[in-house]
């Protein structure tokens, strides 16, 4: 496998031309775009991914270690099947519609100002995390470790206390619904 140090990458679209199976070590992608990719076996480590599509992309055994991404749309995406040996990502402002991170330890995860609808947390761990701001419409919080994690500013979650760890979770007084929905109690 090659190896990629310090390039950047800008208004690529690598569904036409795919970008070559290697390891990307502090590279950054801006504007491309991966959707449907086949991104299985690569490692990124101290990447960073600007406004791009990586919608529906294969992450199976992929590395993400210190990876960020920003205003990135990424529907449909398994993280569970990456290579969990010291993952670590964070999201700013992006789309992460119907992902999976199922099973996952991926302890302070930033998930901010992003929509997350109908992803699965089942059995993760993601204490110390936050979901500042972010819209969790279906989201799936089952058996999930959300330990001191932030849901400040956070809309449209649904987490059951009684199957899910939240001590010393941080939350507002105005979203306390979403820990409630199951007893149907009518807040006002």
């Amino acid at each position: 496998m090659s190896y990629h140090s310090n390039q950047s990458f800008k208004n690529k679209d690598f569904s036409k031309e795919p970008l070559e199976k290697s390891e990307y070590e502090s590279c950054q992608f801006t504007q491309c775009n991966f959707s449907g990719l086949d991104l299985s076996g690569f490692r990124f480590e101290h990447c960073s991914f600007v406004s791009c599509d990586l919608s529906n992309i294969k992450v199976f055994k992929t590395g993400f270690q210190q990876v960020s991404f920003k205003d990135c749309k990424m529907l449909g995406i398994h993280f569970h099947t990456c290579n969990p040996f010291l993952l670590e990502f964070n999201f700013d402002t992006c789309q992460l519609d119907y992902c999976s991170f199922f099973n996952l330890s991926i302890k302070g995860t930033k998930m901010e100002n992003c929509r997350i609808r109908e992803a699965s947390f089942t059995q993760a761990d993601l204490s110390q995390g936050s979901f500042q701001g972010s819209d969790l419409t279906g989201a799936i919080f089952d058996r999930t470790v959300l330990e001191k994690t932030d849901f400040r500013n956070a809309q449209n979650f649904d987490i059951d206390p009684e199957i899910n760890r939240i001590r010393g979770a941080n939350f507002e007084l105005s979203n306390l619904s979403g820990l409630l929905s199951k007893y149907r109690l009518r807040l006002t």
